[in-house]
């Protein structure tokens, strides 16, 4: 395959991180954002936490409380007739969603781009009643001096995409909501185009559309428009069930590269390549037809949610070759390397399978 795992996997791991209070535990360190800061190589982590404390016949849902900026705890019992439970990360309560862990972002910091070393306090926390339930996912998109952050926040509203900024990873200033619900996975590109930037998205049909990658524009970063399909998934493929876009697109002279991940109908979530037109994000030119990545090792597979390698951030390292971060079983952090040849090679059989 032409991404190769490192031997150092998995680089962080729930037992590497501080709880944000004594009465929570980290169940979750994964899907991380990258960039290159000065001489460090930062990852914005997003960090899953639950009660430390749970009874063995009750769920427990952390909420943030918008009124007092506190995280309060629901606690139901398991055998309560109004509950469906149906895994170990969400259920409902008198028809209301819940989620078993809250999620914050924090920042890991690097010389060598694999040994990190995690601070002790998140980044950035949920504010306001559109995060009730956390923010999670980031990516990291640097223009100039500016590092842009996408992520979501995630409430009884739906999931939104928010935007936030900084320049040294250490201050942070939030820009609130840019695409209203269900749309996630939002990855803006490194560069303008005629007329502005753009973005992928990834907006969530509820008539009968599976998950797909759309395309939108913007003058300013936080006002999108001009919205249409990128990528589908696929009948019958290893990315049939959903798409979402993962790392942020480097420039090649073929085209913008990128990495996106994709689910089939088990939810068993793959890394693939996509090649779009450097003038027309929209315009695909090649697509995975077999994934650059699989949950085949064992790290991939066993975890707080097992069969996912979700790829959401890298860096260059050389000239031409990539570190490309991932979380793994939705409860560490992997990386991979590869080259943008070894990319473009790859992407060279896939060309008719848009």
């Amino acid at each position: 395959m032409p991404l190769q795992r490192l031997e150092q996997n998995p680089l962080i791991v729930p037992a590497d991180v501080t709880p944000s209070r004594p009465d929570f535990r980290v169940v979750g360190v994964f899907n991380a954002g990258a960039a290159r800061c000065g001489d460090e190589v930062v990852l914005l982590l997003r960090i899953a936490e639950a009660p430390r404390q749970i009874e063995r016949d009750w769920l427990a849902a952390p909420i943030h409380d918008p009124q007092s900026g506190e995280i309060r705890v629901v606690r139901v019992r398991k055998d309560d007739p109004d509950v469906v439970f149906r895994d170990q990360r969400v259920f409902h309560y008198r028809g209301q969603f819940h989620l078993t862990s809250i999620s914050h972002l924090r920042a890991a910091r690097s010389r060598n781009a694999i040994r990190f070393a995690v601070d002790r306090q998140p980044a950035l926390c949920a504010e306001g009643d559109l995060e009730t339930y956390g923010i999670e996912d980031p990516r990291v998109t640097r223009i100039g001096d500016d590092y842009w952050i996408t992520f979501k926040a995630v409430s009884p509203h739906g999931i939104c995409t928010a935007l936030a900024h900084t320049r040294d990873f250490r201050t942070f200033e939030r820009h609130g909501v840019i695409f209203c619900p269900e749309n996630l996975d939002v990855v803006i590109f490194p560069d303008r185009f005629a007329g502005g930037y753009a973005a992928w998205t990834r907006p969530v049909g509820n008539h009968g559309s599976l998950p797909e990658m759309w395309v939108a524009h913007s003058t300013d970063l936080r006002h999108w428009g001009a919205h249409r399909p990128v990528i589908a998934p696929r009948p019958g493929m290893w990315d049939a069930g959903r798409v979402g876009a993962g790392t942020v697109p480097v420039v090649t002279e073929a085209g913008w590269l990128a990495i996106y991940h994709g689910a089939d109908a088990n939810d068993r979530y793959c890394a693939g390549a996509i090649l779009v037109d450097r003038e027309d994000p929209g315009h695909v030119l090649a697509r995975s037809p077999v994934p650059i990545l699989e949950p085949d090792a064992d790290y991939e597979n066993e975890g707080f949610f097992g069969g996912v390698v979700f790829p959401g951030g890298s860096v260059a390292d050389g000239d031409s070759n990539l570190l490309v971060y991932y979380g793994a079983a939705d409860d560490k952090v992997c990386a991979a390397r590869t080259t943008v040849e070894a990319l473009l090679e790859h992407l060279g059989d896939g060309a008719g399978e848009c």
